[in-house]
């Protein structure tokens, strides 16, 4: 079974429209009995501006060590966030600046979130970046949400069902990933 945590890249104090996107997404990857996941939401987390990477840091912030653990363990992972101004939120940045060694060769799906019609799409695209340049494998297949408001109820269930069919794409696509870089690691010794 894989270990791979969602990310809610979001801290907003009203209103937050991500965490129901991620409690489906997780959700449905339980549903693969191939996965073992959680929701790793940054609100809860709360950590300061990083002055410092984690793995230099003598006296980190409060759940650091935890958060920086799972990623590490973590086979793949899975980021959902909303787009703010075009782009992804500075909490969630902030939050992966911590880290570096632990992202290697690690697949990457990312789900983006908007109250528009184009799902987050900037978002999207910079995440990309971010993620290879972290030394992770950004998957080619994507989950935008658009009008996110009336696309999922309060339990993040889907009011409109192509978001299941959506969903179990882009989940096959993100396991696909995961077991081949699995495999590969397995082959070179590094452990799975």
């Amino acid at each position: 079974m894989f270990y791979i945590p969602v990310i809610l890249g979001s801290t907003r104090r009203g209103g937050r429209q991500s965490p129901k996107v991620a409690r489906f997404v997780a959700e449905r990857m339980k549903r693969t009995n191939r996965i073992k996941t959680e929701i790793l939401d940054l609100a809860e987390y709360n950590f300061p501006i990083m002055e410092e990477r984690l793995r230099f840091n003598e006296d980190p912030p409060p759940g650091l060590r935890e958060f920086g653990e799972k990623i590490d363990r973590a086979d793949s992972i899975v980021i959902v966030s909303p787009e703010y101004n075009n782009g992804y939120p500075g909490v969630l940045k902030n939050a992966l600046d911590y880290l570096l060694p632990e992202y290697k060769r690690k697949p990457f799906g990312i789900v983006t979130v908007s109250a528009g019609g184009f799902g987050g799409l900037n978002c999207l695209a910079q995440l990309r970046l971010v993620a290879i340049g972290m030394g992770a494998f950004p998957i080619p297949a994507a989950l935008p949400v658009s009008s996110v408001q009336s696309s999922f109820d309060l339990e993040g269930n889907p009011t409109d069902e192509s978001y299941e069919k959506r969903a179990t794409s882009f989940i096959d696509e993100l396991l696909w990933f995961t077991e081949a870089i699995a495999t590969q690691k397995a082959k070179e010794g590094q452990g799975g």
